[in-house]
């Protein structure tokens, strides 16, 4: 039995308050996806932004054409569209798999209900919900939330609320720039898996398998022959050039 989800008190004020600004990238951006059918133009859209909200930015390669093809025919909502990018293989490969639980919090958090997290209780919570749950149980259990339902509904694409205010000289950054892909947690950690000094973990006849990342690529043992032929070869070449023209000046 999954243990019940940690009570926060909020902390975040900008998401709190109403906002009376003109509709923007800062409010609601679209109607219902039942219009969508009709209205090619708006579902191309919400669709880039349901892309950036989640993915930043989304080349031809991490787009999903089926998944595209089934919101424009109204057989999904906004809602799922959403649920399904966050459960993507990009999202797990470029986001999910190179933060610790709490960075991952942070930025689901930000990029599902449009505020950053009430602290680090709120971060403890959610990240206990992944050990529990994944990261599926961890997404539904935010597009579930009342506060998602409340917010967005079934057919609006999550953006960050009243990141403006009036009254306000300088907006809150926007959570992709505050929030990298990853950070130096990643750093640290793939230095622990290839650790540096004395022979190469992965050479051959250790006791180390080859990362994944070094899949197709030379040996650290051929790179060394590689590069000390290079050496060699060149001073041969460099010592022939001499050579000759040192031969060439003594018959003149």
């Amino acid at each position: 039995m999954p243990l019940p989800i940690l009570a926060s008190k909020p902390l975040t004020n900008n998401a709190r308050v109403s906002s009376f600004l003109v509709a923007g990238e800062e409010s609601n951006r679209q109607s219902s996806t039942t219009c969508l059918v009709r209205d090619p133009a708006a579902a191309d859209l919400l669709i880039e932004q349901a892309y950036r909200q989640i993915f930043f930015h989304a080349f031809k390669v991490d787009r999903d054409a089926a998944l595209e093809s089934q919101l424009r025919n109204g057989m999904i909502s906004a809602r799922d569209f959403i649920r399904q990018l966050l459960l993507s293989k990009k999202f797990q490969r470029d986001f999910y798999r190179c933060n610790s639980n709490y960075i991952v919090v942070e930025q689901v958090v930000g990029r599902v209900l449009g505020r950053p997290v009430h602290g680090q209780v709120e971060k403890i919570a959610w990240s206990i919900v992944i050990a529990q749950q994944g990261l599926p149980g961890f997404v539904d259990a935010l597009l579930n939330s009342d506060e998602y339902i409340n917010n967005f509904g079934d057919n609006l694409v999550p953006f960050q609320r009243t990141r403006v205010l009036p009254g306000q000289a300088i907006g809150t950054m926007p959570f992709n720039q505050q929030a990298p892909r990853y950070n130096a947690y990643w750093r640290d950690a793939m230095g622990r898996r290839a650790p540096a000094g004395g022979s190469s973990p992965w050479t051959e006849g250790g006791g180390w398998p080859r990362p994944a990342w070094l899949e197709g690529q030379p040996t650290p043992r051929v790179q060394a022959i590689w590069q000390y032929t290079v050496a060699t070869g060149g001073f041969v070449l460099t010592g022939l050039v001499i050579w000759i023209a040192a031969a060439m000046l003594s018959t003149g």
